[in-house]
């Protein structure tokens, strides 16, 4: 059985259950939480929305050559 989460725990998780960054009991009683309350779910799909545009934005950012090199040369790549 899952242990109910309150909203509040609820949303003082979505961050991290958006980064995947929980345990998977976390995970799960997040997810089922989700499932079981419409405002909790409205509010994971507004940061999910805020998250993938950020995404999508840094995606779009070009990295200059040199910085790459040197960041590949730092990690033992290059």
């Amino acid at each position: 059985m899952i242990d109910p989460l309150t909203c509040q725990d609820a949303v003082a998780r979505l961050e991290d259950y958006l980064d995947r960054e929980l345990n998977e009991e976390e995970m799960r009683q997040v997810r089922h939480h989700l499932e079981i309350c419409a405002a909790c779910a409205g509010h994971f799909r507004a940061e999910e929305a805020v998250l993938q545009q950020l995404r999508d934005k840094l995606r779009r950012i070009a990295v200059p050559a040199d910085l790459m090199a040197r960041v590949q040369k730092k990690l033992g790549g290059g």
